[in-house]
């Protein structure tokens, strides 16, 4: 999961698919805690609520596959693990 967390920056400033599903997942994270900070939910804001998540799951989802495939095939002149570097 490090590696995940390491490669995460890479693709922030690199991947332009990677960078919209980061956005709109912070966006729907943001409007769940919205509504998770009030005491009682309407029904259209429960349904809103669960619709939120499951989008948000779609995205982590759609981003994982994308760090997933950057780790089997890193494109060329990219060095996955820079640690892993002699000076």
């Amino acid at each position: 999961m490090a590696e995940s967390q390491d490669l995460k920056p890479l693709l922030l400033e690199t991947d332009d698919e990677f960078r919209q599903l980061a956005t709109q997942h912070h966006e729907l994270e943001e409007r769940l805690h919205e509504l998770t900070s009030k005491h009682y939910l309407s029904g259209p804001e429960q349904v809103e609520e669960i619709t939120l998540k499951k989008r948000k799951l779609q995205l982590k989802d759609k981003m994982e596959a994308i760090l997933r495939r950057y780790r089997q095939h890193p494109p060329l002149g990219s060095d996955p693990s820079p640690s892993l570097q002699r000076g």
